[in-house]
């Protein structure tokens, strides 16, 4: 029976939450059949997306992390999922490094643990649309989709991920509930979107709800925030430190601009652990 059973920690940031699995020495096959068992909060654990702690692949990183969302498909970014990560390793003391370099299928980003929270630098964002991907041939601030006979401006911006942003008068007006699906999975995303719905009150705040691909609304999205402010700067509506509130808590995210890398602060809370028998 022991050899069947599988340790893991239930976390979440700011209402996103996660399956937590210490992979660093105990390797495993993570097949999209388990990832889904763990994620499905009626017969497993319950999760947005299920995060791997691994060994790095180069020596000059300090770990390697993998993401997975509830479907089973492994992804690229989870910014609420960096910060949970960091608070994982340094509090189960797999390292007592307050900055690590970590390696994600979307790149390496870096994370700062601190008495504020913990601080994720996700990197660059990602403006040209053969990189997000998106089907545009050439780059613009705002894009056009259509959706039957209507069309709708969005920007489009990667993360590591892709996403699509979309202003909103009132974030609960029912645009969400109607669009969102349809923004996660429109052609023009040909790896499909995370899709966020930004209600600007001020050029320092901002409300928002994402509908991620694979997975659906969640109560926040670290990387969502991240598009969703950098989307708001370029277009001028927004100033470059800005705070971001989703269903589940409050982000902080600062863009100083093109060049630079986008800073999200927030929190990374343990709910409990246990073991899920296979």
């Amino acid at each position: 029976m022991e050899n069947n059973l599988f340790p893991f920690t239930k976390m979440h940031g700011a209402g996103n939450d996660f399956v937590v699995i210490d992979g660093f020495d105990t390797p495993r096959d993570y097949s999209a059949s388990l990832i889904r068992k763990l994620s499905d909060r009626h017969f497993g654990v319950g999760c947005d997306q299920v995060l791997i702690v691994e060994r790095p692949e180069s020596s000059e990183n300090d770990f390697k992390y993998r993401i997975f969302n509830a479907n089973g498909k492994e992804v690229e970014q989870c910014g609420n999922g960096a910060r949970c990560f960091a608070r994982f390793v340094y509090e189960k003391g797999l390292t007592d490094k307050t900055q690590l370099q970590v390696e994600t299928a979307g790149g390496v980003i870096v994370l700062h643990i601190n008495a504020e929270g913990i601080q994720v630098d996700m990197g660059k964002p990602v403006f040209l649309p053969e990189h997000i991907p998106f089907n545009s041939k050439t780059q613009k601030k705002q894009y056009t989709i259509t959706i039957g006979e209507e069309d709708f401006v969005i920007s489009a911006v990667s993360m590591g991920n892709p996403h699509c942003v979309f202003q909103v008068d009132d974030v609960h007006n029912g645009e969400f509930e109607r669009l969102g699906a349809l923004f996660e999975s429109h052609p023009d995303f040909p790896e499909r979107a995370n899709a966020g719905f930004m209600q600007v009150i001020d050029r320092s705040h901002i409300k928002l709800r994402v509908y991620e691909r694979g997975v659906g609304e969640t109560l926040a999205c670290g990387s969502g925030a991240c598009a969703a402010v950098v989307s708001g700067i370029i277009n001028g509506l927004l100033d470059s430190q800005v705070q971001v509130d989703l269903l589940g808590g409050t982000l902080n995210i600062t863009w100083q601009g093109e060049g630079h890398p986008v800073v999200q602060t927030g929190p990374a809370e343990f709910v409990f652990q246990g073991s899920f028998l296979l």
